[in-house]
């Protein structure tokens, strides 16, 4: 069974109203974590930069406004579906980029094949991942001690 779905997207980093480029965006889905989408954004000059956030609210916001945290996204533009903005926010510095809908779409509706939307917890086995954690640091502590 495949394990991860990968794609590559090209955004608008908006700098500005009257500045904007495009930057290169790693979008990856993983079965270990089947609850996440991972967006990594290569910026010139700068250590390419990883977010990590929910693909529910990633599928949300293809269709309409949504996230209150760090992490919003809302649809944008002239005609509906068209373009998608991401607005990622640290403290009081924040990052806007702006997206076609159709790449995304794509990448969700492959994710969606790998694991189905709302049949994540099939996967997620928190139980067992939270005792095998749980038993790691307990080894530890006791051969440090």
């Amino acid at each position: 069974m495949r394990e991860s779905v990968q794609a590559e997207v090209m955004m608008s980093f908006l700098v500005s109203e009257e500045l904007s480029f495009r930057i290169p965006v790693e979008l990856s889905y993983e079965t270990r974590d089947p609850y996440a989408v991972r967006l990594t954004f290569h910026l010139p000059g700068d250590a390419p930069v990883t977010w990590a956030f929910g693909r529910e609210l990633l599928v949300d916001g293809v269709v309409a406004p949504c996230g209150d945290g760090d992490v919003r996204i809302a649809p944008t533009g002239d005609k509906m579906f068209d373009e998608v903005l991401i607005t990622l926010q640290v403290s009081t510095d924040q990052a806007m980029f702006r997206a076609g809908v159709a790449p995304l779409v794509a990448f969700l509706d492959r994710t969606d094949k790998l694991v189905p939307l709302g049949q994540e917890r099939a996967l997620a086995d928190f139980d067992a991942s939270l005792d095998e954690t749980l038993d790691r640091i307990l080894a530890e502590e006791q051969s440090a001690g």
